[in-house]
């Protein structure tokens, strides 16, 4: 397995994971399944192309079996802070340590990051294998957000974690 940064040439297995991922956790991701379908392969791109979030994806042979998203604060007041977004490990692979791994290697960019000395993230709190993967990464909860996310005729809370390097 190989871990690295994507570059554009991976758009289209990128896209192609994060809509899986959106059909297989709704609940664990703000941005809906239907949403996604509208960006395009150019739209992803874009997206591996920014100076701000840094996308890693797990490998698997040539397969793109998982991901996560480490973006940097841009304004002044809190470039500090980095944030983790969009992790997700496709069902065959998980139970393999990939999740681990791809949070270790976002949270070892941020380190590299000059200034940056905090990593955060939010969580489904009812995401008790995630929560666990996280807290033993380092992460430590800082408050709950109640009906974070409306999801169906519900909602959802979310756990705001940190990590300071």
């Amino acid at each position: 397995m190989e871990i690295r940064l994507l570059e554009p040439e991976d758009a289209g297995a990128y896209r192609k994971l994060r809509l899986e991922a959106l059909l297989n956790s709704p609940e664990a991701f703000l941005t809906s399944h239907e949403e996604a379908e509208k960006m395009s392969e150019d739209d992803y791109k874009v997206r591996l192309q920014s100076d701000a979030a840094f996308n890693f994806g797990a490998f698997r042979e040539d397969n793109l079996i998982g991901m996560v998203a480490l973006v940097r604060e841009t304004k002044n007041k809190i470039s500090h802070r980095s944030s983790v977004f969009g992790m997700y490990v496709t069902p065959a692979y998980r139970g393999k340590s990939i999740g681990k791994k791809l949070m270790q290697t976002a949270v070892e960019h941020a380190r590299s990051l000059d200034g940056v000395s905090q990593v955060c993230m939010s969580v489904v709190t009812t995401n008790t294998t995630a929560k666990s993967m996280y807290y033993a990464q380092g992460f430590v909860p800082i408050g709950t957000h109640k009906k974070a996310i409306q999801f169906g005729e519900g909602f959802l809370d979310e756990e705001h974690m940190v990590m300071v390097l």
